[in-house]
């Protein structure tokens, strides 16, 4: 074959940016090819929460659920929290499960690292596909908060900041997809029980969201003790933007740990994770 053939028909060579849009095509599928499965996990524990505190509880006649907050039923409470903490727990899971199979014994990981992308970006590729997971985890929920409610007990939930609302929901899937790869990379594959019993599930109880912020004034060392938790400034985020009527946390507060955290995780996540694919 002559130079001219070779120069006419030009081999393709895989650039980074194509690289890095064909491993996101590929997760979509993945998503997509268990979308059912993912709907059910995301969904089942918002709705069954919402089904037992603003239906049962309503419908038998507690009055401490029927009305809180200044008045506002606990259904409008829930919105915000329940929708956050889909995206936090969308986002971890989105990255650890599939991350601990790849680096396993079988170390399929190294298939991944063989691709011509830098492994640095190999993380950002995971956050990427897992903060989308998340972002999608959190849409999903607003349909089981929204329309599971006894009478008179509908949430008042709406948009009072559109530019707010996408920027809290942005920087909380980055900040959960960044969380994710780290503990995925800091954590034994063997140990993986021990982060839902003391990170995930602490995270949920004490992350303000089944009650505002606020509400844990009279517990003035616990108000303090969970801002150490992410999920409590994307709930009052969440509330900012959705119950602007309930008290939440000042807009520069939890903007501005959700927007320095998501960018400080993403640079230690891309840290561990690089150590830990050469090592």
């Amino acid at each position: 074959m002559t130079t001219a053939t070779l120069t006419a028909t030009q081999v393709a060579r895989p650039t980074v940016a194509t690289t890095f849009l064909a491993m996101l095509a590929r997760e979509a599928r993945v998503m997509r090819r268990n979308f059912v499965s993912t709907f059910l996990r995301v969904v089942l524990q918002p709705l069954l929460f919402v089904f037992v505190f603003s239906y049962v509880l309503p419908k038998i006649g507690e009055p401490s659920f029927a009305a809180t907050a200044a008045g506002h039923n606990f259904s409008t409470v829930l919105v915000p929290g329940l929708v956050g903490s889909a995206i936090i727990m969308q986002g971890i899971m989105a990255v650890v499960f599939p991350l601990v199979m790849e680096l396993s014994w079988q170390r399929s990981i190294t298939d991944r690292a063989l691709a011509p992308l830098p492994v640095p970006l190999l993380a950002v590729e995971k956050i990427v596909a897992a903060g989308l997971q998340a972002l999608i985890g959190g849409l999903l929920v607003f349909p089981a908060v929204l329309f599971v409610h006894a009478k008179g007990q509908a949430p008042s939930v709406h948009v009072s900041n559109w530019p707010l609302f996408v920027v809290v929901m942005l920087a909380g899937a980055v900040v959960a997809a960044a969380a994710g790869l780290f503990l995925g990379t800091i954590v034994d594959p063997r140990q993986i029980q021990v982060l839902f019993a003391l990170v995930l599930l602490p995270m949920t109880m004490l992350g303000c969201v089944y009650y505002p912020w606020a509400a844990l004034q009279h517990i003035r060392w616990l108000q303090v003790a969970v801002l150490a938790n992410p999920m409590v400034y994307l709930s009052e985020g969440l509330r900012a933007a959705l119950t602007p009527q309930l008290a939440h946390m000042p807009t520069v507060a939890f903007l501005g740990v959700l927007l320095v955290g998501a960018g400080a995780l993403s640079v230690l996540a891309m840290r561990t994770f690089t150590r830990r694919v050469l090592t």
